[in-house]
């Protein structure tokens, strides 16, 4: 599911008001997802599953109640969810998985970020501090566009990318399913990049990327093939 914005997103104001929401994973990611679903203010509680669940018990102030593999137990007491996976391609199945249960995903929405409101973001999906999502913009579901991160004008990132930090995407960029793009990267009109794709920190793309590979440099070169 996709959703369309009006330009000041803050404190969820598009998404009935719902109290509970629990995180899937405790590590980075699910710390800074936690820190802005706090900040935001939606959510009397917020939660976390961990599969060091034993060890961990409370990060950032917030219960870490079991493993994943209890996932569908734990999901009956909150009324939203987030997974907050580093990995891919995990994310994106854990995502579907129980949203296919019936469960609810909705965009987390940074209130420093600014999304058009022609631009649809996922079930799933993140837009950090700082981030902008422009005209047209397309983010598929169980995306992370990260903290400073640029969307320009009828891009599409498709199911499960992530823009790492201060990467920039000009016009009519295309990213396919699974891709990482690597801090401080730049994207130049029109450029179509594969699935399963990884671009090294500070890149300069400037020509398409095929799936399935590695590509880093100024401009980016294909390094490995997956």
């Amino acid at each position: 599911a996709a959703t369309c914005f009006s330009s000041k997103p803050s404190r969820h104001e598009e998404f009935e008001s719902l109290a509970t929401l629990l995180i899937f994973g405790a590590g980075g990611h699910g710390k800074v997802v936690a820190t802005i679903a706090a900040y935001v203010q939606t959510w009397e509680r917020i939660a976390f599953l961990d599969d060091r669940a034993a060890d961990l018990k409370i990060v950032g102030g917030h219960e870490v109640l079991a493993g994943f593999d209890e996932a569908e137990a734990v999901l009956k007491e909150f009324a939203q969810f987030f997974v907050a996976v580093g990995d891919n391609r995990l994310r994106l199945e854990l995502l579907n998985r129980y949203l296919e249960q019936g469960h609810k995903a909705p965009p987390l929405v940074h209130p420093t970020a600014w999304v058009a409101a022609s631009a649809t973001v996922g079930d799933g999906t993140l837009a950090g501090p700082k981030s902008v999502l422009h005209t047209d913009a397309h983010v598929g579901l169980a995306c992370i566009v990260n903290t400073a991160a640029t969307v320009d004008h009828d891009c599409v990132l498709e199911d499960g990318v992530h823009l790492s930090p201060g990467v920039h995407l000009a016009g009519e960029v295309r990213i396919g399913r699974e891709t990482t793009i690597g801090v401080g990267t730049a994207v130049a009109n029109r450029v179509t990049i594969g699935r399963n794709v990884l671009i090294g920190a500070g890149s300069a793309v400037v020509e398409d990327i095929p799936e399935n590979v590695t590509a880093a440099g100024v401009p980016a070169r294909i390094i490995r093939q997956s």
